[in-house]
C-alpha cells in the first residue's frame, strides 16, 4: 500500500515539474521562434531596429502617391491623416483621423503663399478613383503603390497593417484574390494568429470564395486569438471603449458583426443575436445594433 502511495506522489511531483517547466520554457521558445523568423529576413539583419523607420517611411510614401502628392508636410495639420487612408479604406484598421482631409494646409498666409499653391498638388484625390484627372480608366494605377508596400513589409514584417493594405487593394481593386490570400499567409507567418490578418483572410473566404463555413471558422479562431493577446488584462477592461483600447476593440467589433451576419444568413438567429450583443459592448452606436437585434428577434419568432 505504501509503495502505491509513493508511486502516485512521484507521478504527481513529475506532473508538477513538467507543468512548471512548460510555463517557464514556452515564452522562451516563442521568443526564439520569433528571433529565428526575423533572422531569415535580410533587411532586418542588415538594418536592425532602424528597418522599422524605413518601413514606415515607405508606407507613408505609398499613401502620398495614392493622393497624387496632395499630402501634409511636417508643418501642416495632420489630424486627418493620423491613419493613412490606404489603411483606413480597408475597413480592417481602426481610424484615428479627425477633421477635413482638404484643410490640412489652412488658409494662405499671404499672397505669395496663395500664388505658390498653384504649382503644387492642391486637390484631394484618390488614385483608385482616377487620381487628379478623374479618369476612372486609370484607376488600375493603384498597382503602383504595391512595390512601396511590399518593400515596407520586408523592412518590418511584424507590421500587420502593411499586409492588410496590400491584401485589400489586391483583391478589391486589382481582382487578384489568390495573391491577396498569399500576402495574408505571409503576414501570418511573421505574426502568428494575428486577429486582424485572420479577419481579412475570413473576408476573402466569405466575400470572394463564398465559403461561409470556412470564414466562420477563421473568424472564430481570430476571436480566440484576440482573447489570448493580453491574458493579464480582465475582459471587462479590454472591452471598455476608450482611446487607449480603440484599436483593440475595433477588431473585436468587426469580428462579432461579421459573424453575426454569417449566422443570420444561415438562419441561426440566436447565434447572430449573441454576436451582436457582444459587439454592443464596444460599439460607438449600440442603438443601431439594437435595431438589428430587434429585427432578428422578430424574425426568429416567425420561425
Amino acid at each position: 500500500m505504501t509503495s502505491g502511495k509513493t508511486l502516485w506522489l512521484w507521478l504527481l511531483a513529475f506532473f508538477l515539474l513538467c507543468f512548471n517547466l512548460a510555463t517557464v520554457l514556452q515564452p522562451r521558445f516563442q521568443a526564439i521562434e520569433k528571433t529565428n523568423r526575423q533572422s531569415n529576413n535580410f533587411f532586418v539583419l542588415l538594418l536592425g531596429d532602424s528597418s522599422r523607420i524605413f518601413a514606415n517611411d515607405f508606407f507613408i510614401k505609398a499613401d502620398v502617391y495614392y493622393h497624387s502628392g496632395y499630402y501634409p508636410t511636417i508643418f501642416d495639420n495632420k489630424s486627418a491623416f493620423e491613419t493613412p487612408h490606404i489603411a483606413e479604406d480597408t475597413g480592417a484598421v481602426a481610424s484615428h483621423n479627425h477633421g477635413e482631409e482638404t484643410d490640412f494646409m489652412g488658409p494662405p498666409r499671404d499672397w505669395l503663399d496663395a500664388f505658390g499653391r498653384h504649382f503644387i498638388p492642391n486637390r484631394h484625390t484618390h488614385l483608385d478613383e482616377g487620381g487628379p484627372t478623374d479618369d476612372l480608366s486609370k484607376s488600375s494605377q493603384v498597382r503602383e503603390i504595391l512595390p512601396w508596400l511590399d518593400l515596407s513589409s520586408k523592412l518590418d514584417p511584424e507590421n500587420v497593417k502593411t499586409y492588410l493594405v496590400m491584401a485589400y487593394w489586391l483583391r478589391n481593386k486589382l481582382n487578384q484574390v489568390s495573391a491577396a490570400e498569399q500576402v495574408l499567409h505571409e503576414g501570418l507567418r511573421y505574426n502568428q494568429g494575428n486577429p486582424q490578418l485572420l479577419f481579412e483572410l475570413g473576408r476573402i473566404y466569405e466575400e470572394d470564395y463564398h465559403e461561409p463555413d470556412r470564414a466562420r471558422s477563421i473568424w472564430e479562431a481570430a476571436l480566440r486569438m484576440w482573447g489570448q493577446e493580453q491574458p493579464g488584462v480582465p475582459l471587462s477592461e479590454r472591452l471598455k471603449p476608450s482611446n487607449e483600447n480603440f484599436d483593440d476593440w475595433f477588431i473585436f467589433d468587426q469580428l462579432q458583426q461579421h459573424l453575426a451576419h454569417l449566422e443570420k444568413e444561415a438562419g441561426n438567429y440566436d447565434a447572430a443575436i449573441a454576436h451582436l450583443r457582444q459587439a454592443q459592448r464596444v460599439s460607438s452606436k449600440p442603438e443601431d445594433l439594437q435595431k438589428q437585434i430587434d429585427e432578428l428577434e422578430k424574425e426568429a419568432s416567425r420561425h
